[in-house]
């Protein structure tokens, strides 16, 4: 313990230094619209040579559904944004408005979303507005079509506010939550108790996209899936809304939680590549709470390498580095810098070794 603690008080073992050791050249955290980024104001100011910016996670403005958290978190998103009140669904949405035109000022160019599946029972602005002011006011605890109608309306306006500042928006998919009941109580959200979903992903799925599609309102999209048996929806439902614009507009994310192991990511990998075109691909996602999680870029790596080293043995790809090669720095770090759009600075650090991580 002493000569871990002695070790942690050197400035190579800061969070600063590891970073560097790592070649992270952009970090994002993940962050509810209430929250301030005061954070993020003193890295700016600190002059940190890995770029950290924060992702905008608004799921909490969809959890209509628990009803008392929800009002407590419109108290908090009152405040941030500066506003009196939030007493009706035009209020919420110019509040939400105002967290993402400061977001985007702090430098977020990525959103995200934690869904079990997408909504696509797309309510009037009236029906929303009617649901809003029944939580809000009335403390009325919508049922399960309910909240989903209203979780339908939330996503539209978030898909329209992102496309508006050509963010990119990231959709995980899939995950069973909280399936302990005595471990939640005891413990809360986000303990250990979540696992693997087996929800229908493709129909609403392409009714989400198709809708914001007709409106011309479609950012770039990254989605990701919990469950295996997606693979093959998800890396064929890309390919319906590309635009022939934005080179990989619309990407099939990396293995995610439970696929991020080697056959996971081998099994993304292979169906992005049969049902896609995996020279566009943006590569790894962190996506983990753990600071240190960033050698599963590495670990990634290795598994590209490996998977396409095997295939060039086999005959199935042509064992030319001048085609391989920038192929496989593309898929590790290029394809996401052009991709998201972030200032990386690099500075010293080497493209080949450098990587984008996000802290979930």
């Amino acid at each position: 313990m002493e000569q871990a603690n002695a070790l942690l008080n050197q400035p190579e073992f800061s969070a600063q230094g590891i970073l560097r050791k790592f070649k992270v050249a952009a970090l994002c955290t993940t962050d509810d619209p209430a929250d301030d980024l005061a954070h993020h104001k003193a890295i700016r100011e600190s002059g940190a040579a890995t770029r950290v910016y924060p992702a905008f996670r608004p799921d909490k403005a969809l959890a209509i559904h628990t009803p008392v958290e929800f009002n407590l978190w419109l108290d908090r998103l009152t405040l941030a944004a500066e506003m009196d009140i939030i007493s009706s669904l035009p209020d919420l949405l110019e509040a939400l408005t105002r967290r993402h035109t400061f977001f985007h000022s702090m430098g977020c160019r990525l959103s995200d979303h934690g869904l079990p599946h997408c909504y696509a029972d797309f309510p009037t602005e009236v029906a929303a507005s009617s649901l809003f002011n029944k939580v809000r006011h009335n403390k009325h605890k919508p049922g399960p079509d309910e909240h989903a109608q209203f979780a339908a309306y939330m996503m539209l306006f978030f898909g329209k506010l992102d496309a508006s500042r050509g963010w990119t928006k990231q959709i995980h998919l899939g995950a069973l939550r909280n399936t302990n009941t005595r471990a939640f109580q005891a413990l809360g959200p986000d303990t250990g108790y979540d696992s693997i979903g087996d929800y229908p992903q493709a129909e609403p799925l392409a009714k989400y996209l198709d809708k914001l599609e007709q409106e011309n309102a479609l950012p770039k999209l990254i989605l990701y899936n919990v469950n295996p048996v997606d693979n093959y929806a998800l890396s064929t439902m890309i390919g319906n809304f590309q635009d022939g614009v934005t080179p990989g507009k619309i990407q099939f994310g990396s293995g995610w939680w439970y696929l991020d192991a080697k056959d996971g990511i081998e099994w993304q990998l292979n169906a992005l590549s049969n049902n896609g075109l995996l020279s566009r691909f943006i590569g790894m996602l962190t996506d983990s709470r753990s600071f240190m999680s960033f050698p599963r870029h590495e670990y990634f790596r290795r598994i590209l390498c490996n998977l396409l080293g095997s295939e060039i043995e086999r005959g199935e790809l042509p064992g030319d580095d001048a085609l391989i090669g920038p192929l496989i720095e593309n898929i590790c770090f290029n394809n996401v810098v052009d991709y998201l759009g972030l200032d990386v600075g690099l500075g010293d650090l080497s493209p080949q070794i450098s990587q984008i991580t996000q802290i979930g």
